[in-house]
């Protein structure tokens, strides 16, 4: 795509949905072991297995100084407790920064520091901007009862590593307790 082309491109703020671009549906059978309760996360997939989050990615080019950018929908919803979310990631350039600008909706970002192994939530929704810095593995969440709609902006050269999370998680979970999200510790028995 020419970079031209992302002028043409419409976000309709009502669908929640961007024109043009690659999308990138994921559904609860894929996101199994992102979930502290993969037994339950089983229990529910005999009854149906949800689109939990949609992606539509749009790369103009992969120059030096290039931007892309990518239109994220998380729907709402739960799994033992545990608020739906996003498969989470790396930058495979680890220095890579990436920005998110919450458009409608309700929710949070966990960063996890990759050195430190720090954890923090910070929120995201209408109106919301969340800088992620080099180094900082993310994952959104969904703690409202509509669908949260953001962008998220990186440099063309970012990559997404998913694999350093697939083989040993998150450090910590967002539950809801008593109608509040909470950030918990992992149970290291719930490791996949």
């Amino acid at each position: 795509m020419n970079p031209e082309a992302i002028l043409s491109q419409v976000y309709d703020p009502q669908t929640g949905h961007l024109s043009g671009g690659m999308t990138v549906r994921r559904h609860l059978s894929d996101l199994r072991n992102s979930f502290s309760n993969p037994a339950a996360v089983d229990e529910h997939l005999k009854q149906e297995d949800p689109l939990l989050y949609e992606v539509v990615a749009v790369e103009p080019g992969d120059a030096d100084g290039d931007l892309h950018y990518g239109l994220g929908i998380l729907y709402p919803g739960q799994i033992d407790g545990e608020y739906y979310l996003t498969k989470g990631h790396y930058h495979e350039t680890r220095e890579a920064a990436e920005v998110y600008i919450g458009l409608r909706g309700e929710g949070m970002m966990l960063l996890e520091d990759e050195q430190s192994g720090e954890s923090r939530l910070e929120p995201l929704g209408a109106g919301k901007v969340v800088y992620v810095p080099g180094h900082t593995a993310h994952r959104t969440m969904n703690t409202g009862s509509e669908p949260l709609t953001y962008f998220g902006i990186y440099p063309a050269d970012a990559g997404h590593d998913y694999g350093a999370l697939a083989e040993r998680n998150f450090h910590k979970v967002l539950i809801e307790e008593n109608g509040n999200p909470v950030l918990r510790d992992r149970r290291i028995e719930e490791q996949p």
